[in-house]
Formats: C-alpha cells, sequence, structure tokens
C-alpha cells in the first residue's frame, strides 16, 4: 500500500493529482527560497497565512499557505510524506476527491488557526493538509478495517504517533494546524470512505485474454504523448496559481 515499486514515469501516470501537488509545492519552494530575485521573497508574503491579513479581507491566505513552505527540510518532509501515503488514497477515492480532502482538510485546519490563533502569528506549509491524510488513514484503521491491512494499520499508527509527539516538541511548529488537520482529516472520512471496497484498489488493473498478444507497435508513441500531456497539465497548473498571485497583488492589494 505504501511501498513504491513503480518507475518514475509509472508513478506520474498513475498518480497524477499527487504528482502536480508534489511539483507545485517544489515549484514554489524554488521560487520563494532560491530564486527570490526573481519576485519569490513577495509571493511568500502574498501567500503565506497572516490572521490580520485575513480579517482585513485576504482570504485566499486560508488556502495559499498549503503550497507554500519555509526551508528545504520542509517541502522535502511534507512532500515525501505526500509521496509515499498519497497514492493509496488517490488510487482508492479517485483524483477529484482525492483533491478535494487533501485541500479541504487543509483550509479547515487554517480556518482553526485564523479563529483559534495568535493572529501575530506568521504560518505555512501543506502539513495541515498531510495531517488531514493522516486521519483518513485513522479512521480506516479504526473504522474501515477493511481497507486496510493489519500491517499497514501498524505502520500508519506508529507515524502518526510519531508525527502527533513531534508536533508539541519541535519548536516553531504549527500545533493547531497539525492537530485539527489530522481531526478534519478523521471526520471527512466517512464521507468520501462511504462507497469504497477494497475491491476498488484493483480496478486498475486490466484482466487481458490468454489469447491476446500483448505487443503494441504504438506503445512507445502512446508513452511520449502521455509524457507530453503530463508535463503540458503541470506547466498549466503552475501558470494558473502564478496568475492567480499576480491577479491578487493587482487588483486587491493596496
Amino acid at each position: 500500500m505504501f511501498l513504491r515499486n513503480e518507475s518514475f514515469d509509472e508513478y506520474i501516470r498513475l498518480y497524477k493529482v499527487v504528482t502536480a501537488l508534489i511539483a507545485i509545492n517544489l515549484f514554489f519552494y524554488l521560487w520563494t527560497d532560491i530564486f527570490t530575485f526573481l519576485g519569490g521573497r513577495e509571493i511568500q508574503l502574498l501567500g503565506v497565512g497572516n490572521n490580520l491579513a485575513i480579517a482585513a479581507g485576504d482570504w485566499w491566505r486560508l488556502i495559499t499557505p498549503i503550497f507554500l513552505h519555509g526551508g528545504l527540510a520542509h517541502v522535502a518532509f511534507n512532500s515525501f510524506a505526500l509521496f509515499l501515503f498519497g497514492p493509496a488514497l488517490e488510487k482508492m477515492l479517485g483524483k477529484g476527491k482525492f483533491l478535494m480532502i487533501y485541500l479541504g482538510t487543509g483550509v479547515l485546519a487554517n480556518i482553526v488557526f485564523y479563529v483559534l490563533g495568535d493572529p501575530r502569528v506568521i504560518h505555512l506549509g501543506a502539513s495541515g493538509a498531510v495531517f488531514g491524510l493522516f486521519g483518513v488513514y485513522v479512521y480506516m484503521v479504526l473504522v474501515r478495517k477493511d481497507l486496510i491491512s493489519n500491517m499497514n494499520s501498524q505502520l500508519i499508527m506508529v507515524i502518526v504517533i510519531i508525527g502527533v509527539v513531534m508536533t508539541f516538541i519541535n519548536p516553531g511548529v504549527n500545533i493547531i494546524a497539525h492537530i485539527f488537520g489530522l481531526a478534519a482529516g478523521a471526520v471527512l472520512a466517512p464521507l468520501f470512505l462511504a462507497k469504497v471496497r477494497y475491491e476498488d484498489q484493483f480496478q486498475s488493473r486490466r484482466v487481458h485474454d490468454p489469447d491476446e498478444i500483448g505487443f503494441d507497435p504504438d506503445r512507445w508513441r502512446k508513452k511520449e504523448n502521455r509524457k507530453k500531456k503530463i508535463w503540458f497539465y503541470l506547466a498549466c497548473g503552475l501558470l494558473a496559481m502564478v496568475t492567480f498571485f499576480f491577479l491578487v497583488d493587482f487588483f486587491l492589494l493596496p
């Protein structure tokens, strides 16, 4: 469930949403932390979570912090967690529902921090959304045991416990976002998993006729076309987010 044995191309083809989210995380990390001379610092200031700015009308700050990170270790941890634990849920839920629960738990975590958090604190990162995915797995472990094996249940619970403990130990961690992201995932999980069955995880595997000829003379052309489409969609997504930031900066900020 969590062990990845796909090739790079297979991973991108099978888990398009996870791949796109990781690409966006890395893109904005490079822009805001490395290529700051291209306006990266301004973009980060425009997108970070800021309760005072949200109260003044910067509503987008409930969403944009999910895609911004404060350093290499921060983006590496969240992206690696998404890389490992996102694919199983994307396959189980489908692309649309997976994206909804990822962004939904991240936004809910930011809303709770807006209500309960220190208004002077600036926050950023995908941790609330990542913990939201952990919350879905916790629900599966406790309630939908038919969707997860005992071995994977033990693994995910150990990771969640370590993550929660480290949340309270490490300085500078948004405790509210982590805990309420986890809770949001567990609360929303019944809605998203209601119609999911164990067999759904394997629907994408094609059953071959034993008499069928497996050779496809156009396989390399099809593979190349898939690559082009994937990179096209990733580029469009990144362009849309960059455009969003600049439109907000131009039209909504004084």
